[in-house]
């Protein structure tokens, strides 16, 4: 599959990310739309996957402190390397806005891809959104 990633602000890329978080946060895995936006949307980066035809297919943020989240991909496409392309661009763009380390909350099923792109998983399990989530960190080089 052809991709394309999009880097940059909310203002931006809003009503593409937020087609992919509907779909798979709201949708899919019944996270309450209240809690799915908020203010830390605003000032961060984010990284929009495009397919072929233009379609947002996945999404993810960079806050300012390194924390990455709303780690997205549509669910019939999982499996074939989007989400670590969305998740190399966030990568990047941390590397040039020169952090040292970031963190995530991964949903525990996620625990192992987040492994295989250098994250270390810390701490306890801890539900985040009614889901089982755990605290996850990468050192950047």
């Amino acid at each position: 599959m052809s991709l394309r990633i999009v880097t940059g602000d909310w203002d931006g890329l809003r009503e593409d990310a937020q087609k992919v978080r509907i779909e798979v946060f709201v949708i899919e895995q019944n996270v309450p739309v209240e809690l799915e936006w908020d203010e830390a949307d605003e000032i961060s980066t984010h990284a929009v996957a495009y397919d072929e035809l233009g379609q947002p297919v996945a999404t993810g943020r960079l806050l300012p402190d390194g924390h990455i989240g709303r780690m997205a991909v549509s669910q019939s496409l999982r499996g074939q390397g989007i989400g670590k392309q969305v998740l190399t661009a966030l990568l990047e763009h941390a590397r040039q806005e020169g952090h040292r380390e970031l963190v995530l909350h991964a949903q525990t099923h996620a625990v192992p891809f987040y492994e295989q792109q250098g994250f270390t998983a810390e701490g306890e399990e801890f539900i985040e959104a009614d889901m089982p989530h755990r605290l996850m960190r990468r050192r950047l080089g």
